[in-house]
């Protein structure tokens, strides 16, 4: 990838906060940077958003709500499958702008791309399905009509680790469903999201239905509108932490809230499952994003009988990994977002090697420039090493064993989070025995990736509350109305 082709993509990127359709400074002036997490470098500098601007950007959802749920169905998804097709037009630009502003290796940045997408085209075609249902009670006095309405002005907070795929998985349904919305991405990676306020633009979403503001201050921008009245929906997508702190600010105005929070998925590996299988799923499922997913597998747990063997293919492959920027062809392994990640996924190394843990391979950041960590296999994890119940967001990956079914998934259900699990047995039997067992949202079995646009995306526990995408992803964003009408 040539500087020359990285500059014409940040070139034609947007700088200023998108409010009730056009580009604006901040208010109070400022601009903050954006670096890449591969070198450093700073790539772009763009508007600061003061907590005055996020009024202003809540305003214009409003102003613009009543317009937008009255606009035919038809019209809404069309003009998603307009941004739809824009999008897949201009996907290597896309593609780049993720790489350069989170890191990760520009094949997975397509692959974000095409994910991401589906979103649009998906929405799209539902928001035409939205219905109702008309008949007689029970007691025949009356006709009920039961209706669904947009919730109303939405505040959709994004996270950097997916910069495209989580501002499509909300922005998507809830321009289906009439909502109108103000999107904050995360300040590490808001790039992608100004540019994809862009295409919404070209292809003619009124201004208003969409406003972004970009923003060091999350606090600072998230209080005023949380606090405003007119506010009926947050969405969040990040810690459980922050999560938590949200929920009770919305609890104020009674918001509609949707959480996809926190996740400390276990990998299951059974002593009858497909071993070539089990190890490409395991790759999939922890080193996808460079390991910096919610639903990457936090702890793999494989049965004492086949975890030498597991832990011998695991590691062959781990160490023939290729770490370098993500631009690079060949490259699997790119930078973390920055260094407390780095220091954090090595803190957790570390405590599992003091507690007994033997490291197989990796466990130490790369020299030079960016935020690199070598991917790292550690064997033998012992109870009570931080790394089981922490979620690691890095490329480390942690074997314990058991010995029982029982065991298992004890093991595996053994914390507060329940977003996603993954199971690889060729027992039929157990495998529907685990899809009852596993405490988790979401499940793979025999499948080191789940998510899909057609499918409920969300977890239980502390995991989260609601889904995103399928067919329940547009009900996070209507209302039911009942309407009694007497039989004369």
């Amino acid at each position: 990838m040539t500087a020359e082709r990285e500059g014409a993509v940040l070139d034609a990127m947007p700088t200023g906060l998108y409010i009730g359709g056009e580009w604006t400074a901040s208010s109070t002036g400022a601009t903050f940077d954006v670096r890449d997490p591969s070198t450093g470098d700073v790539i772009r500098s763009i508007a600061d958003a003061s907590p005055d601007d996020a009024q202003r950007a809540l305003d214009a959802a409003v102003a613009a709500q009543d317009a937008w749920a009255a606009t035919a169905p038809r019209v809404r998804g069309e003009l998603l499958r307009a941004a739809f097709e824009k999008v897949r037009e201009r996907a290597e630009d896309l593609a780049l702008l993720m790489t350069l502003e989170m890191g990760k290796p520009l094949a997975e940045a397509r692959g974000e791309v095409a994910y991401g997408n589906e979103f649009l085209r998906w929405f799209s075609e539902e928001a035409v399905r939205i219905t109702g249902r008309y008949g007689l009670n029970p007691e025949g006095t009356g006709r009920m009509v039961v209706s669904r309405r947009p919730v109303g002005p939405s505040y959709l907070i994004t996270p950097w680790n997916f910069p495209l795929a989580m501002a499509t998985r909300k922005i998507a349904p809830a321009l289906a469903a009439g909502c109108t919305v103000v999107v904050k991405p995360a300040a590490l990676t808001p790039l992608t999201t100004l540019a994809f306020a862009g295409i919404l633009e070209e292809v003619g979403v009124p201004a208003g239905v969409v406003n972004v503001i970009t923003s060091t201050d999350s606090r600072g921008v998230t209080a005023p509108i949380l606090a405003d009245p007119r506010l009926r929906k947050l969405s969040f997508t990040g810690s459980t932490e922050v999560g938590r702190a949200l929920i009770k600010q919305a609890a104020d105005g009674v918001l509609r809230v949707s959480m996809e929070l926190g996740g400390n998925a276990p990998f299951l590996v059974f002593e009858d499952a497909d071993l070539d299988k089990a190890v490409e799923g395991a790759l999939m499922a922890k080193f996808r994003n460079i390991g910096q997913a919610c639903t990457a597998a936090n702890r793999f747990i494989v049965h004492a009988s086949v975890a030498d063997e597991f832990a011998r293919r695991v590691t062959e492959r781990v160490t023939a990994m290729r770490v370098g920027r993500g631009t690079e062809d060949g490259v699997q392994i790119g930078p973390l977002i920055d260094d407390r990640a780095v220091a954090s996924s090595l803190a957790l190394v570390d405590d599992a090697v003091t507690r007994g843990a033997s490291l197989a391979t990796g466990g130490a950041a790369v020299d030079g420039p960016g935020t690199f960590l070598q991917p790292t296999v550690l064997t033998d994890v012992q109870p009570g090493s931080e790394i089981l119940s922490t979620e690691i967001f890095g490329p480390v990956l942690a074997i314990a064993t058991f010995e029982t079914e029982e065991e298992g998934v004890a093991l595996a259900n053994a914390t507060e989070y329940g977003l996603v699990s993954y199971a690889y047995t060729q027992d039929l039997a157990r495998g529907h025995r685990l899809i009852d067992s596993l405490a988790t949202g979401m499940m793979g079995l025999n499948a080191g990736v789940v998510s899909n646009a057609a499918a409920p995306f969300g977890g239980v526990k502390q995991s989260g509350i609601g889904r995103e995408g399928g067919l329940e992803g547009i009900d996070e964003y209507l209302s039911t109305k009942y309407t009694l009408i007497p039989v004369d």
